[in-house]
């Protein structure tokens, strides 16, 4: 970094936010970055219920006015859940908080992901991602009455896309919301990416190369915590209605967007080591419960321990 660098790094979203960018008025550029990211925090986080989106999701109302963000989000959910052939669908709030995951988890607080939650039986899926349309010449999110949006990593992403969008044009620049990172410059400078495993103690297993991208990773070990039967995790497959159990713990993807790349994560996390590989069309990696490594167009690295 030069003396035309700045760097920010501030909690939100559910951990840290970091963003870099270097170039002439990049102190401005980031800080304006730095409030785009806090008021996508305090719009769609679904743990205040002053936020648009729990509004939204309290609303009697069928066809609800929405902000800019409001509906490009909704936009997202939509997309996400085509793209995935219904395997990412942000609409599983009901199934999220039957699982435990009812407060905001810090995944890199040192006191951890807080005490036992009790776990409930699901309750029966009545919608899904295709029941969430946008009207963008009335500025609404149609949905049906009850059918609740779930911010989560589509929210991630999102943050991360429009930051890139601010910061597009800068020699160099970069932003990582609590674990997607989206990067690029000008300048065409290549930077290493690291991705960690996802067991305590064991270090960077893999890594890669590239000048612009977006990277995310999914993953059922961050985001955990302890229920009456055992272990349980925020991230639900579709088809069950309950944290997913595929085989597979982590998986990294690299993609053009930050949100697509979450999307292709979780994708490939719900869809088992068999076919995972299908979603990492643009390189990834993933790690199976028992620790096997696979990884395309990433380094493999020793793991540490």
């Amino acid at each position: 970094m030069n003396d035309l660098a700045t760097t920010l790094c501030f909690p939100a979203l559910g951990g840290e936010v970091l963003i870099q960018a270097e170039g002439p008025g990049s102190d401005l550029a980031v800080e304006e970055a730095r409030e785009l990211v806090l008021d996508l925090h305090r719009r769609l986080t679904r743990f205040e219920p002053s936020s648009e989106l729990c509004q939204l999701n309290r609303s009697s109302d069928r066809a609800v006015k929405a902000s800019p963000l409001l509906l490009r989000f909704a936009d997202e959910v939509h997309r996400a859940g085509s793209n995935s052939g219904g395997l990412v669908d942000a609409t599983l709030l009901d199934q999220v908080e039957a699982a435990g995951y009812r407060d905001s988890i810090n995944p890199d607080d040192p006191a951890g992901p807080g005490p036992s939650s009790p776990e409930l039986e699901p309750p029966a899926r009545r919608w899904s991602w295709s029941d969430v349309t946008v009207d963008r010449e009335d500025s609404t999110v149609i949905r049906p009455p009850g059918l609740r949006l779930d911010s989560g990593g589509i929210g991630k992403g999102l943050a991360a896309d429009i930051v890139a969008e601010r910061l597009e044009g800068f020699d160099s620049w970069a932003v990582e919301c609590a674990g997607d990172l989206r990067f690029g410059g000008e300048g065409g400078a290549e930077r290493r990416i690291d991705v960690k495993s996802p067991f305590p103690g064991r270090g960077v297993i893999a890594d890669f190369t590239a000048s612009a991208g977006a990277v995310a990773t999914s993953g059922t070990t961050r985001r955990s915590w302890k229920t009456g039967s055992g272990d349980s995790h925020h991230l639900i497959d579709p088809r069950t209605g309950r944290p997913a159990q595929t085989g597979l713990v982590q998986v990294t993807a690299v993609a053009p967007t930050a949100v697509e790349a979450e999307v292709r994560a979780k994708a490939a996390l719900l869809s088992g080591p068999d076919r995972a590989s299908e979603w990492l069309i643009d390189g990834g990696m993933f790690v199976t419960e028992e620790g096997e490594i696979r990884a395309w167009d990433f380094q493999r690295r020793p793991e540490v321990g």
